[in-house]
C-alpha cells in the first residue's frame, strides 16, 4: 500500500472568514490554534478540523501576506529525505522541513506541473 493522505489544508487571507464558510458549507467545526510553523499560518489563526467531522484531519487557516491555496499532506517516515526525493524527481520545495524541534515536521513541495504538495512526518 501506497503512503496515506493524513491532512489537508485550506489557506487564505482571512482565515475567519474561510473557516465560517466551510462551516456552513459542511457543518465542520474547528479547535482554533496555532500552525506547526507560521509559514502556514499567522499564530492563533489555524482552525483544526477533527477527522470525525471532515472524515480526515485538516486546517483552515492564513491570515495577511498569505497566498490562497488548498492542499494536502502525506505521511511519511523522513520528511528531508521526502523532499529530496522530490526535487530529484523534477519538483521543487518550497517549505521545510519544519520545525526544527517539536513531535513531527512538515514540508512543502512543487511537482513538475506546479502542484503544491505537503509532507509530514516524525522530528527525525
Amino acid at each position: 500500500m501506497g503512503r496515506q493522505v493524513v491532512h489537508f489544508e485550506i489557506i487564505g487571507a482571512e482565515p475567519a472568514k474561510l473557516r465560517d464558510y466551510y462551516a456552513a458549507l459542511f457543518d465542520w467545526e474547528y479547535r482554533v490554534g496555532d500552525a506547526t510553523t507560521d509559514e502556514v499560518s499567522r499564530p492563533g489563526e489555524y482552525g483544526f478540523v477533527e477527522a470525525g467531522t471532515a472524515g480526515l484531519n485538516g486546517g483552515i487557516g492564513g491570515g495577511e501576506g498569505h497566498r490562497p491555496r488548498v492542499l494536502f499532506y502525506v505521511a511519511v517516515p523522513d520528511v528531508e529525505a521526502a523532499l529530496r526525493d522530490a526535487e530529484r524527481l523534477g519538483g521543487t520545495r518550497v517549505l521545510g522541513p519544519e520545525p526544527a524541534s517539536g513531535e513531527f515536521r512538515v514540508g512543502q513541495f512543487v511537482d513538475p506541473e506546479g502542484n503544491l504538495v505537503g509532507v509530514a512526518g516524525p522530528l527525525g
